[in-house]
């Protein structure tokens, strides 16, 4: 295949000396950003981007995605080891890597979120090598319609397939639409909802949340448990990485099924931080281990980085061919390609074969280093969870108060940083679900844009959502999640009156 050649001459680009060296540099860079709450890889790329220009445009290029791939690998750190996501498509890993931790299995929680990561990036490699062209041409099919309904069906999964309570479910839910939705219309330019307060002009910035719900949350029902601040045990060695290993061909459909949602939100695109969560509401839909989720499945920690890491990386794709960034970094990639005269898009292929095939070479070498120097200082990162909480937890607090500031150099979200460490706290005691109020969140301003866009297309017409195959499909999918519970239950009971009959 013609594909093949290219790929091989690709290799043979990003095979030299100061390629591997990039790769290296970059990823472990990475790794370090996404470990700090509050950088994050869209703003350590662009903090990095100036210093490329001087390289010439493959070296650049290859030091800044390794960069990302390193803060992919390295937001499941933080929160799998202290319960705060370093970056936002983490936040599903705690769900179960945390718990893991707790049980003293970090080694083999991490070892899993960097297996899974490996494998939704790599085949997302593969995707964007042999089917660049096809799955360039779905992506231009999408238009608000068709966003929306795919975060419709997002927050759907959540309520009809999450397996707990759909009415605390929605009551979470609602709350994270309401917190999305305090700042500036961006659709009007209005004010909503900052009740004469200046600082909440700009709106509640998502990480203040999520480091309050997870992080000060934590450590406050930490010290309602009788103040027990010991160390955990977390020994890890190779053994303890093959063994993790041997369990991974048990969970090769859910691997699938976080793949296909992962590169799926990547190229529409839908971003990787809602790819996790509909990679973890799938795994645990589907899973014959339901009752383990959010209590340390190994399962719970594989989908959801596999997802995103899946997304993260096919994000790349309608950049390259189309020109569309598919992600906050991709833009950043963008701009990037630009300042070094290099126009993306169609022609980039035909023009500039050693700058893209070479970039995509090093996408798989880039992420085969990834996974060597995770995995090479998982024990490092392990060892932390043996030093007594009384000496980490002002630590954990110091480093969420410094994610908090560094948002927007206020005060104000330190404040508010703590105020959801409450809520946090009140709500985990009530036995109400993070999660969704985190993905409404996420995704409640972008779906409110996409639906408002699409009432002005169609004069508030709602058949739009099944003008066409592919947005009716999507809202059917999201509407029959959302029922689910009821139809599970009308099935059951055929199925019990049959038996009855018989």
């Amino acid at each position: 295949m013609e594909e093949l050649g290219y790929l091989m001459h690709g290799f043979s680009v990003a095979l030299t000396g100061q390629h591997i060296l990039m790769m290296f540099i970059g990823v472990t860079l990475g790794i370090l950003i996404g470990v700090l709450p509050g950088l994050g890889g869209p703003n350590g790329v662009a903090i990095l981007l100036p210093l490329t220009f001087s390289m010439e445009p493959t070296a650049g290029i290859i030091l800044l995605s390794c960069l990302y791939w390193g803060a992919l690998f390295g937001g499941a750190i933080t929160s799998i080891l202290f319960n705060i996501p370093g970056e936002p498509w983490s936040v599903a890993t705690t769900f179960d890597g945390y718990p893991m931790a707790q049980k003293g299995k970090a080694g083999e929680a991490l070892t899993a979120a960097f297996s899974g990561s490996f494998i939704g990036a790599f085949f997302s490699v593969v995707l964007i090598t042999f089917l660049a062209p096809l799955v360039a041409s779905f992506a231009l099919k999408f238009g608000p319609p068709e966003f929306f309904a795919v975060y419709l069906l997002t927050f759907c999964s959540f309520v009809g397939m999450g397996g707990g309570s759909p009415a605390k479910t929605i009551l979470v839910m609602m709350l994270g639409f309401g917190l999305a939705t305090i700042g500036m219309d961006t659709i009007t330019g209005e004010l909503r909802m900052t009740f004469g307060t200046d600082e909440l002009l700009r709106g509640i910035d998502f990480l203040i949340v999520v480091i309050g719900l997870f992080g000060i949350g934590e450590i406050l029902l930490t010290m309602e448990e009788g103040l027990a601040f010991r160390g955990k045990q977390a020994g890890i060695n190779l053994k303890v990485v093959l063994q993790t290993w041997r369990q991974l061909p048990r969970y090769w459909a859910s691997l699938v099924r976080s793949f296909i949602v992962g590169a799926w939100m990547g190229v529409t695109p839908g971003g990787a931080t809602a790819a996790s969560f509909m990679g973890y509401g799938i795994a645990q839909r589907f899973s014959k281990e339901k009752d383990q989720f959010g209590k340390g499945s190994l399962e719970g920690v594989l989908a959801p980085e596999t997802a995103a890491h899946a997304s993260g990386t096919t994000a790349l794709l309608p950049m390259l061919a189309l020109g569309i960034p598919g992600s906050a970094t991709a833009a950043v990639l963008l701009g990037g390609l630009m300042v070094w005269g290099l126009q993306p898009g169609p022609m980039l292929f035909v023009e500039q074969k050693d700058f893209v095939w070479g970039l995509i070479a090093s996408m798989y070498l880039g992420n085969v280093v990834g996974l060597i120097v995770v995995l090479s200082t998982v024990p490092l990162f392990a060892a932390i969870l043996r030093v007594p909480f009384t000496i980490v937890a002002p630590v954990i607090i110091l480093l969420c108060a410094i994610g908090a500031y560094t948002a927007h150099s206020a005060v104000f979200d330190v404040w508010l940083m703590i105020l959801f460490g409450v809520i946090g706290y009140i709500l985990k005691k009530l036995d109400y679900p993070l999660a969704p109020l985190v993905l409404a969140m996420v995704l409640g301003d972008k779906a409110e844009d996409a639906f408002r866009q699409t009432m002005k297309l169609s004069y508030g017409d709602m058949s739009i959502f099944w003008s066409n195959y592919l947005v009716g499909s999507i809202t059917t999918l999201a509407l029959i999640a959302l029922v689910w519970p009821l139809i599970s239950r009308l099935l059951g009971g055929r199925a019990k009156s049959s038996e009855v009959t018989a």
